[in-house]
């Protein structure tokens, strides 16, 4: 993975998505996994903003986020190396498309063994370098 594009920190947050996803998927799916890496790791999110009128804006996260892509396979391994080293992940699967909420996506994933998920993308907060054997073979998204 370029360096040059390495945050400086010590961790990454990551996304990788499925590259056959439909544009808006992507972003969906995006959005869902990193609100679950800031729900595990509340202490990522920064302060609240404000403009010079004083209007104030909701904190955000005080890192960048990287988000890669990958083919079914990439994402597949990905999982099986986090799980192996016990890395926290948030995972989204294609039948959670198909959900209305919180609820049903997480019986759709309690109802498949980890090996049988159809990951359409997870992302993950670790070390480095870490990050980076997990994702071996994913590139940056465009």
């Amino acid at each position: 993975m370029d360096d040059l594009l390495t945050p400086p920190f010590d961790t990454k947050i990551a996304v990788l998505v499925r590259d056959d996803l439909e544009p808006w998927q992507r972003l969906n799916v995006t959005a869902f996994l990193v609100s679950g890496v800031t729900a595990a790791h509340p202490e990522l999110v920064g302060q609240p903003y404000a403009d010079a009128d004083g209007h104030t804006y909701l904190p955000l996260l005080g890192m960048p986020v990287l988000v890669f892509e990958g083919a079914s396979a990439t994402l597949t391994s990905a999982h099986e190396r986090a799980l192996r080293r016990g890395t926290a992940l948030a995972v989204y699967t294609r039948e959670m498309f198909a959900t209305g909420h919180d609820a049903d996506n997480r019986a759709a994933v309690a109802g498949v063994p980890a090996a049988d998920l159809d990951l359409v993308g997870l992302a993950l907060h670790a070390p480095k370098n870490a990050v980076d054997r997990i994702l071996k073979g994913a590139r940056l998204h465009p």
